[in-house]
């Protein structure tokens, strides 16, 4: 089984080289996969840089996109044009360690993984950020998960794995990477938790402040749990056409009546 990881990166021309050497040697040992950048309109030399990486890595794709289209935007376009049937996304300021990789698509490579295994989504133990994000994100966390009662402590982290299809039939609107253990549960699917490490970002600068995540959060929050309210829950079971039985001491007159 395939795997495609997918980084969404935006003006992180610094990370790039150590980003994909972390990758290469953290995912040689899982078998079969690729690496996907999605360049989310950079205006730095990011595509550059990824293309003098191609030279040396076959296994390293570049998606860019024209202007920025948001961390989800990028991971969409990722799984998309993935070929992997498991995808694993992590960001691209090299806070969350490649190393964790293997970790995250694991269960899905096990030879009994569970069939309705759909997520596994990385938790991080301990954040290597500013008291002010740590305390946002902390308060930003438990009001979600009482409102979706998700069972996930953080739902920030972007190491997760998941597969392929199940995701792409998720509803897609923008900042759903931050709710992907409510939708894929909404969906049905099986959701499971690993603790991850963090460490501080590589190069460049974050591209979030704490206003503009608690505004556009609440909005967002708001729209999801809508959603999860109006979630079907039926499911259709698909069955076939199979003959009548016949009691096993009817008549031979009664038999031949069934069987007509």
């Amino acid at each position: 089984m395939a795997v495609s990881i997918v980084c969404p990166m935006h003006n992180e021309a610094e990370n790039v080289e150590p980003l994909v050497r972390e990758i290469r040697e953290a995912c040689a040992a899982i078998g079969e996969f690729e690496v996907i950048l999605v360049d989310d309109g950079s205006t730095d030399d990011t595509a550059a840089r990824i293309e003098r990486m191609q030279g040396e890595f076959d296994g390293l794709r570049l998606l860019q996109h024209p202007v920025a289209g948001g961390q989800s935007a990028a991971v969409h376009s990722g799984v998309s044009a993935a070929r992997g049937d498991i995808v694993c996304t992590l960001d691209g300021d090299l806070q969350n360690p490649p190393s964790e990789i293997p970790r995250l698509v694991a269960p899905f490579l096990a030879p009994d993984a569970p069939a309705r295994l759909g997520l596994v989504a990385g938790q991080r133990a301990r954040r290597r950020d500013s008291w002010s994000k740590r305390a946002a994100s902390r308060f930003a966390n438990g009001l979600r998960s009482r409102i979706l009662s998700d069972g996930t402590r953080d739902t920030g982290c972007g190491l997760k794995a998941f597969r392929r299809d199940a995701f792409l039939a998720l509803p897609y609107f923008n900042h759903m990477h931050r709710f992907l253990p409510a939708l894929f549960a909404r969906h049905g699917w099986e959701i499971a938790h690993i603790d991850v490490a963090h460490r501080a970002r590589g190069g460049g600068v974050s591209k979030y402040n704490n206003l503009h995540r608690a505004l556009v959060g609440i909005h967002d929050l708001i729209g999801v749990a809508w959603l999860l309210r109006r979630a079907k829950t039926v499911q259709p079971v698909e069955r076939s056409a199979a003959a009548p039985e016949v009691a096993p001491n009817a008549a031979p007159q009664e038999k031949q009546e069934a069987a007509a």
